[in-house]
């Protein structure tokens, strides 16, 4: 499972052109799952998401979690992190799960964050066409992988 974790002041998700869904200041964070995740995976990066001390405190020092600031999540489903592009130009998504296996980690992501959290949390639509919009604050943008735990 890959995370791309980005601190922002706004985000937005426009799904199919039609329906918009907002966060304010928070994370978005944009979400891939491979075909080798599972509900271990989900519950690390749940707890590595929401504990990252990526917010300022008082002293201007990053030292604070999204669940000590209280901000808000937004969550976007996107198998392109899965990627494969060693080989050639054209990415391969191989190791990207199917709909079947990715949508219930996925839908579990955002149940578990949401039992930490007393802010808002924000989707998009798994597998929709979606235009995603930010104002990154700092900017902070961390990428983490579910299979290389540092």
């Amino acid at each position: 499972m890959r995370a791309v974790i980005q601190r922002v002041k706004y985000a937005q998700v426009l799904i199919d052109q039609k329906e918009k869904r907002s966060s304010g200041p928070g994370l978005l964070v944009l979400l891939g799952i491979e075909h080798a995740d599972e509900e271990a995976d989900v519950f690390w990066l749940v707890n590595k998401v929401l504990n990252l001390r990526i917010f300022e405190d008082a002293q201007g020092v990053m030292n604070r979690s999204l669940l000590e600031v209280e901000g808000e999540l937004m969550v976007v489903s996107q198998f392109t992190l899965m990627a494969a592009t060693k080989k050639g130009n054209r990415p391969s998504y191989i190791r990207a799960a199917k709909h079947e296996q990715a949508i219930p980690l996925y839908e579990l992501f955002v149940q578990k964050a949401q039992e930490s959290l007393s802010s808002k949390i924000v989707t998009g639509t798994f597998g929709a066409d979606m235009q995603v919009e930010l104002t990154n604050d700092g900017p902070i943008t961390i990428w983490i992988d579910s299979k290389n735990r540092e």
